[in-house]
């Protein structure tokens, strides 16, 4: 029976001995991510700078590229819709006016007067710089406490040393898919949250799987060196993990290809917090078990394999 493999079942690459400049590059791409995620700062969508949000109901499924093609030419600035539960449910968001409610109330006029008649407004809403904030704010606290959360379920699990690795590979990658936003100005918005929250998750799986080899072969090879243990670990679950992202990959860039402008920036950070996120399971979280000086006492006295050759 024929078996598809990316990579071979054994493979003997020396993946810690590029940790140095590995790490040294990523240190500078978080670096640049931050610098980038203050100037020119994230493209914010209306989520979180505010503006109005207008519901509608079409009498048959809403036709999506007309209506911006409508409301494009109103100019009002950033415009989105997008279906919303049904397909005659039409979301509309619009960018805050410059002015105060009277603006925006002149706003929802004109996206009355640009879809015409025989709509039915179903609720018209307007999201001020104090609900955007806390959106914001949520956001943060979110992502921030997942990574705590991930830290002690990493540390009970294994001990200290993988739970700061683990942590450190988490903030590694999300830093970087912010700073593509940056980098990008993509619409930075609440589904972009939750894709980090998303990330988040990916990367810790593969994180834990490596740490979970690492943790088997340094209670199996005592005697052997910390930096050969890892390559070990790295090179015994890399088909898997390969095999994993590729997969992942394949089937977000068709949502990406296909899946329309609404979900768009939901699907790109997807696609590169799994690249990233394989990328840091391999050449960060685990190189960093050494530098947090992962201690010698499960390597004490000899390994497995040494001590069944001699009782044979």
């Amino acid at each position: 029976m024929f078996q598809l493999k990316l990579v071979p079942a054994k493979t003997n690459v020396q993946f810690v001995a590029w940790r140095k400049p590995a790490m040294a590059c990523s240190a500078l791409l978080v670096l640049i991510s931050v610098i980038m995620s203050y100037t020119p700062g994230l493209n914010f969508g209306i989520d979180f700078r505010g503006g109005i949000l207008v519901e509608v109901q079409t009498k048959g499924p809403a036709n999506l590229g007309d209506m911006r093609s409508r409301l494009g030419g109103l100019g009002l600035g950033e415009v989105s819709l997008q279906e919303f539960g049904a397909a005659d449910t039409v979301l509309i968001r619009i960018e805050k006016q410059p002015g105060d409610a009277s603006a925006q109330q002149k706003a929802v006029e004109k996206v009355r007067a640009g879809l015409g008649d025989g709509l039915d407004y179903r609720r018209t809403e307007f999201v001020g710089p104090k609900v955007s904030g806390e959106l914001i704010e949520a956001g943060a606290i979110a992502i921030a406490l997942s990574v705590v959360l991930m830290l002690i379920y990493i540390w009970f699990r294994f001990e200290w040393h993988f739970g700061v690795g683990a942590v450190v590979a988490l903030v590694h990658d999300v830093a970087l898919s912010v700073g593509m936003f940056a980098v990008t100005q993509m619409e930075f918005n609440l589904s972009t949250i939750a894709a980090l929250l998303t990330i988040v998750g990916y990367s810790i799986n593969d994180t834990v799987v490596v740490y979970d080899r690492v943790r088997e072969n340094l209670r199996k090879y005592k005697t052997m060196s910390l930096p050969s243990v890892l390559n070990m670990a790295i090179n015994d679950t890399l088909s898997r993990t390969t095999m994993t992202s590729v997969t992942t990959l394949l089937a977000l860039v068709v949502l990406f290809t296909f899946g329309g402008a609404v979900i768009q920036g939901f699907v790109f950070a997807m696609i590169w917090g799994v690249i990233i996120g394989t990328y840091s399971s391999i050449f960060v979280a685990a190189p960093l078990l050494i530098v947090l000086g992962l201690g010698d006492r499960h390597r004490s006295g000899e390994d497995d394999k040494g001590a069944a050759q001699q009782t044979s």
